[in-house]
């Protein structure tokens, strides 16, 4: 579904030495870009092609040209001439069988050889290193480029009775006979007569280009003339058939290799046509003929796609200019022709989609237009809805589709214009198979040769018109028209109607054409857009990129002007070029201007988008036209959808990575941005806009492929949904399979609350809303699954949800609080009706917790009504018991079920349910039967029992009775928690205290003694509470316990003793010694605990107020062995300081030299496949600053589980070591490093024992241990302070991190904080 649209045309002409004189035979130079000529007077022309930068400047005044005469015998003539790349020369065949070697640069001409019977045709093979020369006796002579003759043979098959000159004679006509070479030169084919049949006969030969044997030959064909053309790809042979006999126009058929035919259309002309060139272009994709009719020669270009051929453009020329073409051998879309008068015209085409803005595709075949509204009906070509056949082929045109009024207006080949107004597109689908004629317009003026049609508006067209070319002579032929100069224009043209439109018809006839204005153009324009931003308003491209916009007088300025835009363009000529407009969010302008040129090179505005795109298309998911995503396909066949609001914010290389594929697929980039094209060259034609949200792809074959790109499918649902289309929205989900939750999920759950009401009356449809109610899960899956596919920046305009009305459902989850209220919705806006009833049934069972007991009681109120057997009307607008329980067990676990109907205490439901749920009766049977003979307060306990309900079941056997307090009691010691509830149930002050005594026993077997010994003292039980305390080791309680029991002194003291030992068994001398001091009265063991315990100043006043020299001389001996061992330590703690750092810098250091290396070398990684990058990774993931990778993965992989489980261990066991070499040495010294700080607990005893040393009288000991605690520690800092420092640089500057300069900064500006607070100011030093 795609155009051939002209892009420009550039001519000019040669001035030829006479009159009389015209062009024959041309040739092209592909390096130089050279034409040349050769005339019927024997002249040689050589002109310089433009190249595709520079066509522009190409003059249109007379083309300066090199004149050579061929200096040949008289009543001698060129027959013949090709361009040898090889020789950097032409080599020229003539009439007396001369073969002529000319070097234009030396302007010399060598003969190479001669043949008898005159030249007819020369041709080089396809690599340059044959030459086929067929000879006036229909000879082919096949000779190297260095003139050696390999061998000859004849090409037709002479007659039995005929000798060899009377074949002479026969066949000493020098009209040419073509010889076409495949692509890859192994073959070549010709075309000869059959003398023993009809003069019209002829056969198609395939020649072997190493022996000259004839490979394959067809049968005997009306063939026309000599004509016939190898596709370059050598799939086809294109030949053309004489079928006047059979009074119709010739055809053109093609050929297999092996000599059969394979498949033929007809030109559509008259019978008297005849087809004079034929020619493919260099892709194999175009075929271009020359169609000589009565009145004119036509230039027709082919295109074939899904078996069937287009005609896409029909040029037509004056019969007297005898026009001929060549297609350019390098760029596939540029055609040159000339005509005999000396005119040489360069046509540029490209294709373009025949999918408009509103989603139809208008797809041109000759005179017909093949009508498809791809959003009714994606239709696959070569079928359509509906056609409109014009008077003659169409070349350009341009479509209109604004305000429900669809216009189309066609350029034709006869130089007239058409227009159509077509129905609304919802009445599209009557009009199938149906062709409408469409007349001409009536114009007075010639309009010239269109190469650019676009509406301004609903009557106004803008084209771009030249003037003064071949083909344009015979347009002025046909229409009378004012003296114009040639060149090129910018041209308004009216449009009026002279017939009322009828709703739903189409308008074909009555149209008139007028050219209102005019500009003249002295650049090549290459394209023009609308612009959507201004009335009577459009941008024209002119070569080289730049952009200006028009106005026509008709806007609101009321001024004609062509002005250049802005200083916007493109930095290279763009043929595609496109208007989106976006509005003024996040934009100056309401739209962005998109360019792709020839190169693969998507502009927007001036700036390059993407350097590989193949095709785009823009998406618009609002009514307002508004274009939300662009479309665009890469040439290494990814499909990404990209939102414009990224392209505004300027995201697209954080999000898109240049729309290149990505290799590494850890982090999910390639699945997240982009669609892999299944079939490699498939390019977008299109897209559905609104709802349908689908993107149109074709591929190389013709067919089309219709794709819905999840991150359009999400756009367009949430933009329903803030519409409020709820139905739209729903249908969309279920038809694209997206999770349900996103109708909830897209503005939160609680905004869904209130438009709950509103969804299920729109929806009306009870089994959609069942299998909402089903999907309903407790995620935000706009968070979770689909984040990637739409930004929620775009619904921050939509207000705060009002919440106050919702109160009850903020305690609850998602799932619960949205099913309650389509349950409420359910209720208020649908009828009774037993689907009603299992849909409400269905958001009971999947709420969470599944409320399955209030299903039941709606069940049983059903159940109810049955068995009354009453004849209320409403019974009919429920289901039946067993349906809906059917229904609920379907929805539910049925164990589940089972035990709620149980927990009803309806035993009769409870066998309802146990039957419908396939159980075995021998199973629940008894069960039942034996809580049935209960007593109903027993019946209740057991079933709590059974369902683990165990409150219900301590209020139901407390319920039961003084009995069965013993069975009370039991519960609540196999189920702790119940104690608090069994005490609230019980007053009896005996009963209660056997409880409190249960509940401490429990507390006490779970070691709880704190609790345990409290609880014991809430019921007086002493010893139990004595022996708790003791066993937490609350020698306080132990003591206090022991006084309530009135125990003896002497037992007292023994309990005193043993409760010393036992804590100074758990390292608790302090309170040991508080014991023998207070209990005890064992001062010297006082003391001793004292000093143990580090507590200096107690055990120096206990040793005073005692008056014990011999204590006091301990204290102060232990306190100065204390201080030398705390200076041996602070000192060896300080050496060890600054070697883990040093160490620590050391590995920091090596560590950061590898990971610049490993940075270095990404690239070079990234170019690994998947396996072999995660392998890489794994490997240089567990290696130290010291370790030397191997490759070993084969061995690591094989280590089993156990052996894994012992590595864990092992670490667990060393951790806190450090092992040099390991990945984990650099984080072990920087753990090490900060456990070496001053505990609270150290800072005390270290005040404490500076106090001490001063009352001693040892001045020196504490000021020296001072000064070394004090350089410990702020060496410890200092250091924790380096490495917090250094983790997080990539670089370590050994001046800036040394531990000397931190050891400066720490000391001033922490010295006197609070971390030193255990300093004695006496001795600071200075």
């Amino acid at each position: 579904m795609k155009n051939l649209k002209l892009s420009c045309e550039v001519s000019s002409s040669l001035a030829l030495q006479s009159e009389d004189e015209v062009l024959q035979f041309a040739a092209f130079d592909i390096e130089r870009n050279r034409l040349f000529f050769a005339s019927s007077t024997n002249f040689l022309y050589t002109a310089q092609l433009p190249s595709s930068s520079n066509q522009g400047e190409w003059k249109k005044e007379s083309l300066p040209a090199v004149v050579e005469p061929i200096d040949l015998e008289p009543g001698d003539f060129v027959t013949s001439m090709e361009y040898l790349m090889e020789k950097e020369a032409l080599i020229i065949g003539t009439s007396d069988g001369l073969l002529l070697l000319h070097n234009v640069d030396e302007t010399s001409t060598e003969i190479v050889g001669r043949v008898e019977g005159g030249v007819k045709c020369i041709s080089p093979s396809p690599d340059g290193d044959l030459l086929a020369v067929v000879t006036g006796f229909s000879q082919i002579l096949v000779m190297t480029h260095d003139w050696d003759l390999l061998y000859e043979t004849s090409l037709e098959d002479p007659p039995e009775d005929m000798d060899v000159s009377e074949q002479s004679v026969l066949s000493n006509s020098l009209v040419g006979t073509p010889v076409s070479w495949r692509g890859d030169g192994k073959y070549f084919t010709t075309i000869s007569k059959v003398h023993d049949m009809s003069s019209s006969a002829k056969k198609l030969k395939v020649w072997e280009r190493d022996t000259g044997e004839m490979h394959a030959a067809s049968e005997p064909k009306p063939f026309m003339g000599d004509l016939l053309e190898w596709m370059p790809s050598g799939a086809k042979i294109a030949a053309v058939y004489d079928q006047k006999d059979k009074k119709k126009c010739p055809s053109i058929i093609f050929y297999e290799t092996n000599g059969l035919e394979r498949s033929s259309f007809s030109v559509n002309d008259g019978t008297d046509a005849t087809i004079e060139v034929l020619k493919w272009n260099c892709t194999s994709d175009l075929l271009a003929a020359v169609v000589r009719c009565e009145n004119f020669d036509s230039l027709k270009i082919w295109f074939f796609s899904n078996n069937h051929w287009y005609l896409k453009q029909d040029i037509r020329y004056l019969r007297k200019d005898g026009v001929r073409f060549m297609w350019d051998p390098t760029v596939p879309y540029q055609l040159i022709c000339w005509t005999v008068g000396g005119q040489i015209t360069i046509y540029n085409f490209f294709w373009i989609t025949a999918v408009m803005e509103n989603s139809t595709a208008l797809v041109i075949d000759d005179s017909k237009i093949l009508v498809t509204p791809l959003s009714i009906s994606v239709i696959p070509p070569p079928m359509y809805l509906f056609n409109l056949k014009f008077p003659c082929a169409v070349r350009e045109m341009a479509f209109w589709s604004r305000s429900s009024k669809i216009q189309m207006a066609a350029f034709l080949s006869d130089g007239s214009l058409s227009v159509v107004e077509l129905p609304p597109l919802d009445t599209w689908e009557e009009l199938e198979g149906k062709e409408f004629i469409v007349d001409a317009c009536y114009s007075e003026a010639a309009l010239g040769s269109i190469t650019s049609l676009l509406w301004l508006d609903s009557h106004v067209l803008l084209s771009v018109s030249h003037f003064g070319f071949s083909h344009s002579s015979y347009f002025q032929k046909t229409l009378s028209s004012e003296d114009r100069l040639p060149g090129c224009y910018l041209q308004e043209i009216e449009i009026l109607c002279s017939e009322d439109h009828i709703p739903g018809l189409v308008t074909c006839s009555g149209w008139h054409a007028k050219i209102s204005s005019q500009i003249s153009l002295e650049e090549q324009v290459i394209s023009t857009a609308p612009n959507h931003a201004k009335r009577f308003s459009a941008f024209v491209q002119f070569a080289g990129g730049s952009i200006s916009e028009y106005t026509s007088k008709l806007g609101a300025s009321g001024v004609q002007s062509l002005q250049k835009y802005k200083g916007i363009g493109f930095p290279s000529s763009c043929p595609w070029m496109s208007v989106a407009p976006v509005g003024y969010s996040g934009s100056s302008e309401p739209f962005l201007l998109f360019g792709l040129d020839n190169c693969s090179r998507l502009y927007i505005s001036g700036r390059t988008l993407c350097n590989n795109c193949s095709s785009f298309s823009f998406y618009s998911s609002s009514a307002d036209q508004v274009v939300t995503h662009l479309i665009l396909a890469t040439k290494q066949d990814l499909l990404f959808v990209v939102e414009i609001s990224d392209i505004l914010h300027g995201q697209l290389d954080i999000k898109y990575e240049n729309f290149l594929p990505v290799i590494r697929k850890r982090y999910g980039e390639e699945e997240k941005n982009c669609i892999n094209i299944w079939e490699r060259g498939a390019k977008i034609v299109g897209v559905i806009h609104g709802d349908e949200s689908a993107v149109i792809l074709q591929t190389v074959r013709g067919n089309l492929e219709c794709i819905y790109p999840r991150k359009l499918v999400i756009a367009s649902i949430v933009n329903a949904l803030i519409q409020g289309r709820f139905k739209d929205a729903l249908l969309m989900v279920r038809r694209q399979r997206i999770d349900f939750n996103v109708i909830v999920d897209h503005l939160g759950w609680q905004a869904f609350l209130q438009s709950a009401a509103d969804f299920v009356k729109q929806v009306d449809n009870l089994s959609y809303i069942t299998e909402f109610i089903c999907s309903i899960k407790n995620e935000n899956v706009m968070e979770t699954l689909y984040k990637n596919y739409i930004s929620l920046d775009c619904m921050k305009y939509v207000k705060v949800v009002e919440q106050g009305n919702f109160k009850d459902f903020e305690e609850k989850n998602k799932v619960s609080s949205v099913l309650l209220a389509v349950r409420n919705a359910l209720e208020e806006q649908v009828a009774e009706s037993p689907v009603r009833e299992l849909c409400i049934l269905t958001t009971l069972a999947r709420s969470d917790p599944p409320a399955i007991e209030e299903a039941l009681e709606r069940v049983k109120v059903i159940r109810d009504m049955e068995l009354l057997g009453s004849d209320d009307p409403r019974k009919t607008s429920y289901p039946t018991a067993e349906e809906s329980l059917k229904h609920l067990l379907w929805l539910s676990d049925p164990e589940a079920v089972y035990e709620a109907a149980l927990g009803l205490y309806d035993l009769n439901l409870a066998a309802i349910v146990a039957l419908n749920s396939q159980r075995d009766p021998k199973e629940f049977l008894p069960f039942l039967q034996e809580l049935e003979r209960m007593l109903p307060v027993l019946m209740r306990y057991n079933i709590d029992l059974k369902l683990q309900r165990y409150e219900k079941a301590l209020k139901h056997i407390f319920s039961a009775g003084d009995a069965y307090y013993e069975d009370c009691l039991n519960l609540m010691k196999s189920n702790p928690q119940l104690f608090p509830l069994g005490l609230q149930l019980i007053a009896d002050p005996r009963k209660r205290s056997r409880v409190i005594e249960a509940w401490g026993d429990h507390l006490n077997n779970i070691k709880c003694f704190e609790d345990a010994a409290t609880t014991y003292l809430c019921c007086s039980s002493l010893e139990k509470a004595l022996k708790a305390f003791r066993a937490c080791g609350n020698w306080s309680g132990v003591l206090t316990v022991a006084g309530l029991i009135k125990l003896g002194k002497e037992e007292i003291m023994q309990l005193a003793h043993e409760l010393c030992e036992e804590l100074q068994a758990l390292g608790k001398p302090r309170d040991a010694a508080k014991i023998a001091l207070e209990y005890c009265g064992d001062v010297n063991a006082g003391i001793s605990l004292l000093v143990t315990a580090r507590d200096w100043e107690e055990a120096l006043r206990v040793a005073f107020l005692h008056g014990r020299d011999d204590l006091i001389s301990e204290v102060k001996n232990a306190s100065l062995e204390c201080a030398s061992l705390l200076i041996r330590e602070y000192e060896e703690g300080l050496e060890k300081v600054g070697k883990y750092l040093a160490r620590y810098l050391a590995v920091r250091q090596r560590r950061l030299v590898l990971a610049a290396k490993l940075q270095s070398d990404e690239r070079s990684r990234n170019e690994l496949d998947d396996d072999t990058a995660s392998e890489a990774s794994s490997t240089f993931s567990g290696m130290s600053a010291y370790t030397t990778g191997t490759r070993k993965g084969s061995t690591a992989s094989i280590s089993s589980s156990t052996s894994s489980k012992a590595r864990g261990m092992r670490r667990q066991r060393n951790k806190g070591k450090i092992r040099a070499g390991s990945p984990d040495e650099e984080m072990a010294l920087v753990e090490h490093l900060k456990g070496m700080s001053l505990a609270a607990a150290a800072k005390c005893e270290l005040q404490s024992l500076l106090v001490s040393l001063v009352m001693f009288g040892k001045e020196d000991s504490g000021r020296k241990l001072q000064r070394v605690g004090e350089n410990f520690q702020l060496s410890q800092m200092a250091a924790v302070n380096l490495v917090e420092d250094t983790m997080p640089s990539d670089v370590i500057d050994e001046h800036s991190f040394s531990l000397e300069h931190y050891i400066q900064r720490v000391r001033k500006e922490l010295l006197h904080s609070e971390a030193f607070s255990w300093q004695s100011k006496v001795f600071l030093s200075p």
